[in-house]
C-alpha cells in the first residue's frame, strides 16, 4: 500500500455543514496532525448553528485544536436541511476562504445522501481546483458510507478521545439512535481493518484528485 505524508499540510481548512460533522469526518485525523506536526494553521468552519448548537460546535473546535498553532472558529448561521436554496451566500462564503491559502482541505463526501453536506462538497471543488480535498464519511440512517479509498491510521488513545469529545460536547445529539461513542469507535476499527492499520483503528476518506510529483 503506498503512504504518503501530511507533514506538508500547514494550512487546513476544515467544512462541515452541522456542529458536529468535522469532528466525527476528520476529527481524529486532525488530532493526529496537530499532535505530530506543529506549526499548523486551521480554518473550522461550521455552516450551520445557533444557540446551544453553535455554542457545541465552538466548544468542540476549541478542544480538537488545542495544539493548532494558529486557529479560526467560525460557525455561520444557515438553516439546516436549506442549504441548496442558500447556495450564492454559502458560495460566498467559500470565497472568502480562499484569502486562507490551504493546502489541505477536509469536507463531506461527495455522494453523501444528505443535502446540505452534498452542497458543501460542491462548492468546495467548485471554489478550490488545485487543491488536495479530502472528502470524509459521516454514518447516518441512509447508509450512504461507500468505498473510500484514502485512509490515516489512528493510535487507540486519537481514536477513543474523539469518540469522547463527540460524546461529552454534543450533548443535543444524544437522542439520536445512531450518536454514540461506540458507533464512532466501530466506523474507525472497520477502516482501520481495511487499511490493515497495524493500530487497529483509521478514518477514511474519498480521494478524487492527487497530483503526484
Amino acid at each position: 500500500m503506498l503512504q504518503f505524508g501530511l507533514s506538508a499540510a500547514k494550512r487546513i481548512l476544515c467544512v462541515g455543514a452541522h456542529s458536529d460533522d468535522i469532528e466525527i469526518g476528520c476529527g481524529g485525523t486532525m488530532l493526529k496532525i496537530l499532535r505530530d506536526h506543529p506549526g499548523v494553521e486551521v480554518l473550522w468552519a461550521v455552516f450551520s448553528g445557533s444557540d446551544v448548537r453553535a455554542q457545541e460546535a465552538e466548544r468542540s473546535a476549541a478542544l480538537f485544536l488545542e495544539r493548532a498553532a494558529k486557529r479560526t472558529i467560525v460557525v455561520e448561521r444557515f438553516e439546516d436541511t436549506l442549504f441548496p436554496s442558500a447556495g450564492p451566500a454559502i458560495k460566498a462564503a467559500f470565497e472568502r476562504f480562499k484569502s486562507f491559502q490551504p493546502d489541505l482541505i477536509f469536507t463531506h463526501y461527495r455522494d453523501d445522501r444528505h443535502q446540505d453536506h452534498r452542497v458543501l462538497s460542491d462548492l468546495a471543488w467548485n471554489t478550490f481546483r488545485s487543491h488536495l480535498i479530502l472528502e470524509y464519511e459521516v454514518p447516518k440512517y441512509d447508509g450512504d458510507l461507500g468505498m473510500p479509498n484514502a485512509f490515516v491510521p489512528l493510535d487507540e488513545d486519537l481514536a477513543r478521545r474523539k469518540a469522547q469529545v463527540l460524546g461529552e460536547v454534543f450533548q443535543t445529539q444524544g437522542n439520536r439512535h445512531w450518536f454514540s461513542e461506540d458507533t464512532f469507535l466501530a466506523l474507525m476499527r472497520l477502516r482501520g481493518i481495511e487499511c490493515a492499520s497495524a493500530t487497529r483503528y483509521a478514518e477514511a476518506f474519498h480521494c478524487r484528485k492527487l497530483t503526484l510529483g
